[in-house]
């Protein structure tokens, strides 16, 4: 096309035929009730906020691998002494011995224990010199929480703590109730500080795709609507299960991301159909007749790769895949019945293409680039990919504990205190709980556990309760590393003859690593099974679909690839504000690749369903790849871009956990929109070219029986409705090859 059209608006336009299908039939509701649907989602958002947002508050942080040893011998030692928690202060600046220091520290524990809610107080002189520092300069103050203590009487303990007055000192205020306020306190900030950055952001972003505020404001409309949807769903689900904290980000993050693409997809339909003359009603039916079926099919590849993370034991698995499945059908929901109703208000408002999008332009050429080098750059894209993911084979996993907060945090500050300054009291690498009284425990630690190779020593044996005992257990090197790992497969082949449980950090890492590695294989086959099934009734092939998989899996190497070498070896840990710890926290690696996985699908489905389109159209392998690239290549880098972006707001948050996840899905959407689908696809596909549509005679036959087809056959729109045009200049003519032409 040498030059654009002017249309001049029509003043009434017929509807034309009605587009058959349930998906065009919830179009045309939603259009001609709008304003119900959208006072029904403006109560979803008010809900969300008002009651939604108390989620966090619910939320628990614990990230223990479920059913394993480790968690029962935990919850053991929790049942025979059922404290909250604990409180510790360090007051550090001025030597214990003071006499002035002495006072204000003792007035305080004596106040701080007559507070309700405390069960006991310890301080550096009453315990020996336990809780004063190996250089004399700095002493605890530890408070036991009862257990149904409130919070309103943590503060009151907590304020009190802080307010030591000694002389020549400062306190530090921290323990484990103090980390996991902070946790919760942390990741909804983080969580805030995503949304307002991204939103504003992604707007932008979109004025520019589309050109003007109108379509750009519907897919952010859309966005924060799904995640008040989602904050009120998972608040639901915290009052019949556990939440843990770290899950609320992270199904946020999807909520945004997905609720942005599908409704930038819709828009894009709608803007097509209206340049090819469609009125406003007449393009909400048949944008929901064809981009709705992809959205629809979108959101079901991506349930589906996250249900595979049901296959494992673990609360916070668990909790992620029913938080994220449920962000995934609200975000599907709100482009199938808001994003309609919207263009309902605005759609008049979108500025629309003057006539067809033309089928030359840059994604075209890039594909017939392609095409004539295909061997050159699937050998060089897969090198790039392979090589990217390379050092995720020598990641390692780690438990991080308070180290998942930043350097800023009260309670980080007091944990590395004590690990510092304090190593009489600083957690054991490995903690053995012992049924039985302190001397069995005590004959077993002497007996059987200071043998072992790889332990340096016991460093107490403590009675719990008269049938419940502890055995903190030092080892050679790293805490997590592989020699602590060693000596837990040790402590649990030699059990003296007693009913042990192995727990610490060290124990908790192997236990993770031992439910991913016997439950891993099972979770991927479902995913891999539910995606081949959905991608075959999608296509008829099953070529395509053992492609796309194979693809995803380069992509996904490359983002765990790119997470290992920032947040294991430290690479721009400086420019995005973290201290390395030496490995990727344990669950994170299963998370990306569940999340990953189902973004790529996502993308996957974009592009393979107008590829499908055109093809079911009658045009050539090649050229249907072509065509397909150009009018989904655009929509499928700006939503690339508006993802990233997404996870770009989230990973300049500050919690560890929540920095991990946005970089690593950043990378693998960057790499799937820009490397994989505009390269290594075209590529592909033109090299198996008429092979990429084979399936046997059997699977061919049940394809046209139950197949999940992407086309419609939308009917043609009536001269009527179309506006009138007037071109200023000749228009090129669009070559179509015809039906049936093999490339």
């Amino acid at each position: 096309m040498r030059t654009s059209l002017t249309a001049a608006p029509p003043t009434s336009q017929p509807a034309g035929p009605q587009v058959g299908g349930r998906l065009a039939a919830l179009g045309r509701f939603c259009h001609r009730h709008r304003r119900w649907v959208l006072g029904l989602w403006a109560v979803v958002l008010l809900l969300g906020v008002l009651i939604g947002g108390r989620v966090f508050d619910s939320s628990v942080s614990t990230t223990s691998a479920g059913g394993s040893e480790s968690a029962a011998g935990t919850a053991a030692v929790a049942a025979a002494d059922p404290a909250r928690g604990t409180v510790t202060a360090v007051v550090d600046g001025a030597p214990v011995s003071d006499p002035a220091v002495k006072a204000a520290v003792t007035a305080a524990t004596a106040e701080i224990g007559a507070l309700p809610g405390v069960t006991s107080v310890s301080d550096p002189y009453g315990t020996g010199g336990a809780l004063t520092s190996t250089d004399g300069n700095a002493g605890l103050v530890s408070v036991r929480m009862a257990d149904g203590s409130t919070d309103a009487q943590l503060k009151a303990v907590t304020a009190e703590l802080a307010a030591i007055g000694a002389p020549g000192t400062h306190v530090t205020v921290g323990g484990d109730l103090v980390i996991q306020q902070e946790v919760k306190d942390q990741t909804e900030r983080d969580t805030r500080f995503g949304e307002i950055v991204t939103l504003p952001l992604t707007l932008l972003v979109m004025v520019l795709v589309f050109g003007g505020f109108a379509a750009a404001s519907l897919p952010v409309i859309g966005a924060v609507a799904s995640v008040g949807g989602a904050l009120l769903a998972m608040f639901g689900f915290s009052r019949l299960m556990d939440i843990d904290t770290s899950v609320l980000p992270i199904a946020t993050v999807l909520g945004l991301g997905l609720s942005i693409d599908y409704a930038l997809l819709m828009v894009n339909r709608f803007r097509e159909e209206r340049g090819h003359g469609a009125a406003i009603a007449a393009a909400v039916e048949r944008t929901a007749a064809t981009a709705g079926r992809t959205v629809a099919f979108s959101g079901l590849t991506v349930a589906v790769a996250l249900s595979g993370l049901f296959v494992f034991t673990s609360p916070v698995f668990r909790a992620v895949a029913v938080a994220g499945v449920s962000v995934v059908v609200i975000a599907v929901a709100a482009a199938l019945t808001l994003i309609p109703a919207l263009l309902g208000f605005v759609g008049h408002r979108v500025r629309t293409p003057s006539g067809p999008v033309s089928d030359e332009g840059f994604f075209a050429r890039t594909v017939r680039r392609v095409q004539r080098r295909a061997v050159p750059v699937v050998l060089i894209c897969v090198a790039l990919l392979m090589a990217a993911g390379a050092p995720f084979l020598s990641s390692d996993w780690r438990s991080s504990g308070a180290g998942v907060l930043p350097t800023s945090s009260a309670g980080r500050q007091v944990a590395e205190t004590i690990e510092q300054r304090f190593p009489q009291l600083a957690p054991a690498p490995v903690t053995v709980v012992v049924e039985g009284g302190q001397a069995a425990a005590q004959q077993y630690a002497d007996q059987v556990v200071s043998k072992l190779p790889g332990v340096t020593g016991v460093r107490a044996v403590t009675p719990v309760s008269p049938e419940l005992s502890t055995v903190e257990v030092l080892v050679a090197g790293d805490p997590q590393g592989s020699g602590a790992k060693a000596v837990v497969g040790e402590l649990r082949d030699q059990r003296g003859g007693l009913t042990t449980y192995v727990t610490g950090d060290a124990a908790s890492v192997v236990d993770f690593q031992h439910e991913i590695a016997t439950r891993g294989p099972w979770a991927l086959g479902l995913v891999a099974v539910g995606t081949l099934v959905l991608l075959f009734l999608m296509t008829g092939s099953v070529v395509m679909p053992v492609k796309a998989l194979l693809m995803n899996v380069l992509s996904l190497g490359a983002s765990l690839g790119a997470l290992t070498l920032v947040f294991q070896h430290g690479y721009f840990s400086g420019l995005l504000g973290f201290t390395p710890n030496g490995g990727l926290e344990t669950f994170i690696p299963v998370l990306v690749f569940a999340f990953a996985f189902g973004l790529s699908m996502d993308y996957e489905v974009f592009l393979l369903a107008r590829i499908k389109e055109l093809r079911d159209e009658g045009y050539s392998c090649a050229r249907s790849v072509e065509l397909g690239l150009q009018r989904s290549g655009r929509i499928i880098t700006s939503a690339g871009l508006l993802m990233v972006i997404v996870f770009a707001g989230f990973a300049a948050g500050q919690m560890l956990m929540v920095k991990e996840m946005g970089v690593a899905l950043a990378v693998a959407v960057a790499v799937d929109a820009t490397l994989v689908r505009c390269l290594l696809v075209p590529a592909a596909m033109t090299l198996f070219g008429e092979f990429n549509w084979w399936a046997p005679a059997p699977l061919r036959r049940l394809h046209r029986r139950i197949g999940l087809t992407e086309h419609v056959a939308l009917p043609p729109i009536p001269a009527a409705v179309l506006p009138v045009q007037r071109p200023s200049v000749e228009l090129e003519p669009v070559e179509r090859e015809p039906a049936g032409v093999s490339g």
